[in-house]
């Protein structure tokens, strides 16, 4: 079992509100590219997202929920048939629409520690620095888009915990960079 972050980054490290869904002055970013950067599998799940879980927080949930179940390309089909648990502690069972959803019960890090298949985090922050926190993070992948913020919510922010990291890989993805961080051997 692995834990893989994944997440739209911008070249200052900047993650927060890729999509513009948030409203904030510079959201967006990600989607100025064009829909081919950020359509389909660019994270390269593969067996990770067909064999493993999504984890994602109640807002993440919320937004891909609305997305995700009214699309029908191949890659959607995966997203959907991805088994996914939401960590929250407002969203009520009765609220899990999108298909093959479980609101997460127990502690956390408790549960990520169990879990035996690959566990993918899209998005979710604060669901990133509990993990990253407990040291439960094992790869970080990253589209990198040529845009500089300044601001804005960072996945290693400066109060965060350490981490060493080895790049395993990195190339083109169309106007971003997709890099691959792995912890050090």
């Amino acid at each position: 079992m692995s834990v893989i972050v994944i997440a739209f980054s911008t070249v200052d490290g900047i993650v927060s509100d890729p999509d513009g869904s948030d409203g904030t002055p510079g959201g967006g970013w990600a989607f100025r590219h064009g829909p081919q950067a950020v359509a389909g599998d660019k994270f390269r799940l593969g067996r990770a997202l067909d064999e493993g879980v999504l984890l994602l927080g109640r807002a993440t949930w919320e937004l891909f929920a609305r997305i995700w179940p009214g699309r029908d390309d191949a890659f959607a089909a995966r997203m959907n048939a991805a088994p996914k648990l939401v960590a929250t502690r407002t969203l009520a069972r009765a609220d899990t629409a999108w298909a093959n959803t479980e609101v997460l019960d127990g502690d956390l890090a408790d549960v990520v520690r169990r879990e035996r298949r690959d566990v993918v985090v899209a998005g979710s922050l604060s669901i990133v620095a509990q993990l990253a926190a407990a040291d439960l993070v094992d790869e970080y992948r990253l589209l990198t888009f040529p845009t500089v913020l300044g601001t804005g919510r960072r996945l290693f922010p400066a109060d965060g915990p350490r981490a060493d990291l080895e790049c395993v890989t990195a190339e083109r993805a169309g106007a971003a960079v997709l890099t691959s961080y792995r912890r050090a051997a």
